[in-house]
């Protein structure tokens, strides 16, 4: 899958800004977006865009599958992250011009294969992997530098993605539950700047 460049990132981010910005303005009217852009980011990807007001999480909202052309996808996420997240309020315009956002794209997420349930925790890897756990009494996602702000570890990062699922912590230990595994670049805006998050791998 492609990789993306800070400067693609940048592009994005100027996306995701453009259609919260247009959503205050008209929540009716799509924003209008140039063909130039529909072409570069056509490449349908899962994405992922998180909100900061003063350091704290305000909306995350995205596309776990390739749904939608990339470019599309963030317009949707962003306009999700800040208005539709139900655990938090509808971002207010005054808290929109100190936020802080971070735009994460994902690979297709893939079953993880094991022989026992104990497998995961030597496979998967923080820092590396987001983690979803889906079966048919819920759906769970959790990104890969979420585990790392929290200083888990795996069986800490499984546990709480079964309970983002609405699942019992320990769901992982039944063969029966999927759990599926993937990889993200991660951009974030920084004093000014765009840059890519490097997690580090544990």
């Amino acid at each position: 899958m492609k990789k993306y460049s800070v400067e693609e990132a940048k592009e994005l981010i100027a996306l995701a800004r453009k259609a919260i910005e247009d959503f205050y303005v008209d929540k009716d009217t799509e924003a209008e977006i140039s063909d130039e852009i529909k072409e570069k980011y056509k490449e349908k990807r899962g994405v992922f865009v998180s909100i900061y007001v003063d350091g704290e999480l305000q909306g995350c909202i995205g596309f776990a599958y390739a749904v939608f052309p990339l470019w599309k996808a963030v317009i949707k996420a962003a306009v999700g992250a800040a208005f539709e997240d139900p655990r938090f309020p509808p971002l207010l315009k005054e808290n929109y011009k100190k936020s802080r956002i971070e735009l994460t794209i994902l690979t297709e997420p893939e079953p993880i294969e094991i022989e026992e349930p104990e497998d995961y925790l030597k496979k998967i890897k923080i820092g590396k992997h987001g983690l979803m756990v889906k079966d048919a009494f819920g759906s769970g996602l959790l990104l890969p530098q979420v585990a790392v702000d929290e200083g888990w570890n795996v069986e800490e990062f499984l546990n709480y993605t079964c309970m983002k699922a609405g699942l019992d912590a320990d769901c992982w230990r039944n063969k029966r539950r999927n759990v599926y595994w993937f990889e993200a670049q991660v951009f974030s805006e920084e004093d000014g700047k765009v840059v890519e998050k490097r997690l580090e791998v544990k």
